[in-house]
């Protein structure tokens, strides 16, 4: 076989197997997306929380590390039912282990998407980027040069969807440890209130009611987030006064 022709398959081979963990991704995210959404709900979680109840006090650890997996899936394949994991958090383990554990699994599923969007159609996307020339270059510059700032500014705005903030990013090349450091920072916020949400969550179900996650948007919740915010675009607008001065 001419050497020429083997290495064109064997790069096209190469080429399939990098693009395989995204396309996996996406195609379970699509499927999950119809035949999930109707049954990882907050009706599903008030049916068996006493079963739930029950297997927690009876296998704590077990109950933890199916928990993790449970929600590390949830995020790596981008299913509904996020936020009904997060609140469940607080409702089986309280506000500070709640919190840990959902920060902990939502971070590893970003991590996993963001590694095989690297890994895939990343790495040839940020490669393009980088030889281009004109405004797509200038932009891609700039954001590495906010690259902290505009990371958490991504996942402190509540109007991002997470699944949006885990693949940008490994599209136009950041580097995974400030993804890494701004994932786990940047989420805490957000964590924090789905699980006091869940903290809660007997009683509201005892009422008869389902959990009202409007409170996100209320003044007192809303406003430190809306404040972090601003701390994280500081940076950008600094350089971007000082850089005018400098013209």
């Amino acid at each position: 076989m001419d050497y020429s022709m083997q290495h064109s398959s064997e790069h096209k081979t190469g080429g399939w197997a990098r693009h395989a963990p995204l396309a996996i991704i996406l195609t379970v995210a699509i499927i999950g997306y119809f035949t999930l959404r109707d049954y990882i709900t907050f009706d599903t979680l008030r049916d068996n929380r006493e079963a739930l109840l029950a297997f927690r006090d009876a296998n704590f650890g077990l109950m933890v590390l199916a928990f993790i997996a449970i929600y590390f899936v949830i995020v790596a394949f981008s299913l509904p039912g996020a936020a009904v994991a997060s609140v469940t958090g607080g409702f089986l383990f309280g506000l500070v282990s709640g919190t840990a554990f959902n920060v902990l699994a939502a971070s590893l599923g970003a991590f996993a998407i963001f590694l095989a969007a690297r890994w895939g159609l990343g790495s040839s996307l940020a490669a393009r980027i980088e030889t281009s020339e004109g405004t797509l270059k200038r932009l891609k510059a700039g954001l590495h040069d906010n690259e902290i700032s505009v990371l958490f500014l991504m996942r402190l705005v509540p109007a991002v969807p997470f699944f949006v903030a885990n693949l940008l990013p490994a599209l136009v090349g950041v580097r995974f440890v400030n993804f890494a450091i701004t994932t786990v920072l940047g989420i805490i916020p957000g964590a924090i209130v789905f699980t006091w949400i869940g903290v809660g969550l007997g009683e509201v179900f005892d009422r008869g009611d389902s959990p009202d996650l409007s409170l996100l948007w209320e003044p007192q919740i809303i406003g430190p987030i809306l404040g972090l915010c601003a701390l994280a675009a500081l940076p950008i607008l600094i350089k971007s006064i000082r850089g005018k001065k400098d013209i």
